[in-house]
């Protein structure tokens, strides 16, 4: 007991250096900011925040725009948005010299002179990926990522890194060093996780561009919970470091990395910009397959499944009501919309997902916490990870007759070591490629070119994603399957809504039903998103349909 509190007593002294780091770093953003504001009275930094992607980097490339001007709008804006929603973890002093240094070459890159930010899990060299824990403080990165390299190699500039969830696995976003990251749009509610720290920073307009990862929804929810896009690409498509998960085991539902920003011209500049031969020959594993300008352009009616519901997670009034105006929307405009049914949603969210994320029963997620400070819901998370399986199973049982069938029997089921032994893992394996196959010959039965389907929304209250781990289905059911898809916020809350949320009962009438519907009450105004989705290795096509979802 003395040496557990010896330890943890370390580790908060870390925690405490850390955070004056942080106070530092944020100090330094205001000199920039406020030394610019006096050097250059005139310039209107209001002006260079509206500018879209492509008007800047046009402006930056032929010398009509200096960096400078740029970078401190940003970082004054970055430094406001943070200061409201506690959404940066630390500030790159190097940036400044980045700048400093930008000598417009003879080609600049795609992203010559653009500031972005990078979530905390991504390596940039010299900075700690803490991923929330407290003993990966003082560990800064040895090299960049691969795609921190590539955007170094394109011109553009990282300047600050953002907040995540304590070990990522959670749509929220707090941690024991930075604590707890708000939405933009309103306080009270959480960003969304855990690419939150990217979501916040963004949707308040603090970056123009931002990168983050994606397990479960990582980049969908807070893009869809703070009113921004982004696109979680197929797995391999793009690469942020040499062991695709940053984090502590390599699980069979597919991890990715990939753009956030307002507007879908922004992500596809992006995609253009990382899918280049400095990628390719940085990381050999990634298929030398460049931006695909044809299909993007493509002006083509397309053929699109839809869905309004997944029968796991009832979507709320607001999200129903965005797919299907979309839906009509895109009729409208001559595309072809076709009902699309999902099959045993509850097979692929137990079996598959969730299984496959905790396939060795929560043991190597059990032992990057041994001797970590530990805040929040991850200790109810802990806890079902460590307890023995003939308890699981006693206590699943026990939870059966008060009609806790979802809440009780499958979530602790699930978390009992499955695949204790190899065969068992190549069986979860084989039945995840088994899966994706029949909802390919599904979608091709139909003939489709893409998906609509809802995305979690409204943002929740700060602490509900905790309690409401399964609402994840409609994203993570796509990191199974490895499909790119992409969130567009398309309408926010409406009073009528709000009304219907009086007979929201969920499809099961259990707990995580009851929960769910108090967290989407109150939400009038809020930004609502859908999902648009697309299959391996079509992100072009992808793009093209998050375009027109925009546009319509």
């Amino acid at each position: 007991l003395l040496l557990r509190w010896q330890w943890r007593r370390r580790l908060w002294k870390k925690v405490k250096e850390v955070q004056l780091k942080h106070e530092r770093g944020v100090a330094q953003m205001e000199k920039i900011w406020l030394g610019f504001r006096k050097k250059h009275p005139s310039v209107d930094a209001v002006s260079i925040l509206s500018l879209s992607l492509p008007e800047l980097t046009r402006k930056l490339r032929n010398g009509s725009l200096p960096p400078e001007y740029v970078f401190c709008a940003y970082v004054g804006k970055a430094l406001q948005i943070t200061r409201e929603t506690n959404c940066i973890t630390e500030y790159m002093w190097e940036s400044e010299t980045k700048f400093q240094q930008a000598v417009r070459p003879e080609k600049p890159g795609l992203l010559f002179g653009v500031p972005v930010s990078i979530k905390d899990s991504i390596n940039c060299q010299g900075y700690d990926s803490t991923i929330g824990f407290a003993s990966n403080i003082n560990k800064p990165a040895a090299e960049d990522s691969v795609l921190v390299q590539v955007l170094k190699r394109q011109g553009a500039i990282p300047f600050v890194k953002t907040n995540v969830p304590q070990s990522l696995i959670s749509y929220d976003c707090n941690n024991v060093i930075f604590g707890q990251t708000l939405n933009p749009t309103l306080y009270t509610r959480t960003s969304g996780g855990s690419s939150g720290g990217e979501g916040a920073l963004i949707g308040g307009g603090g970056s123009i561009l931002g990168f983050g990862t994606d397990l479960g929804g990582s980049l969908r929810l807070p893009a869809a919970f703070c009113g921004i896009c982004a696109l979680k690409p197929t797995g391999n498509r793009l690469r942020y470091c040499k062991y695709m998960n940053a984090l502590f085991w390599s699980p069979p539902v597919v991890a990715a990395v990939g753009p956030m920003a307002k507007k879908v011209e922004t992500l596809v500049l992006a995609m253009r910009a990382l899918l280049c031969e400095d990628m390719f020959n940085l990381d050999s594993t990634v298929p030398p397959l460049p931006f695909n300008e044809e299909v993007y352009s493509s002006t083509k009616p397309l053929r699109i499944g839809y869905y309004e519901t997944d029968f796991f997670t009832m979507p709320s009034p607001s999200m129903r009501r965005a797919v299907r105006e979309m839906k009509q929307l895109l009729e409208d405009a001559g595309h072809t919309l076709v009902p699309f049914e999902l099959d045993n949603i509850n097979y692929y969210i137990f079996n598959l997902c969730v299984r496959g994320l905790f396939a060795d029963g929560g043991s190597s997620f059990c032992k990057k916490f041994k001797g970590e400070l530990v805040q929040g819901n991850m200790g109810l998370l802990l806890w079902m990870a460590r307890t023995p399986d003939w308890l699981k199973t006693v206590l699943s049982w026990i939870t059966k007759p008060f009609g806790l069938l979802i809440n009780g029997i499958q979530r602790l089921r699930c978390f009992t070591s499955l695949s204790s032994t190899v065969e068992d893992l190549w069986s979860l394996h084989y039945e995840i490629e088994e899966s994706c196959h029949k909802f390919i010959a599904q979608w091709k039965k139909l003939n489709l070119d893409v998906m609509l389907c809802p995305v979690l929304g409204p943002a929740l209250p700060v602490g509900y994603p905790g309690k409401l781990a399964v609402a994840t289905s409609y994203t993570i059911l796509y990191n199974c399957l490895d499909f790119p898809a992409g969130v567009v916020p398309v309408t926010t809350v409406t009073d009528e809504d709000e009304d219907e949320m009086e007979n929201y009962k969920g499809h099961y009438g259990d707990r995580w039903d009851r929960i769910l519907a108090k967290g989407f009450s109150g939400s009038v105004g809020l930004p609502v998103a859908v999902q648009c989705v697309a299959l391996p290795w079509q992100e072009e096509l992808c793009l093209r349909f998050m375009r027109e979802v925009e546009k319509l």
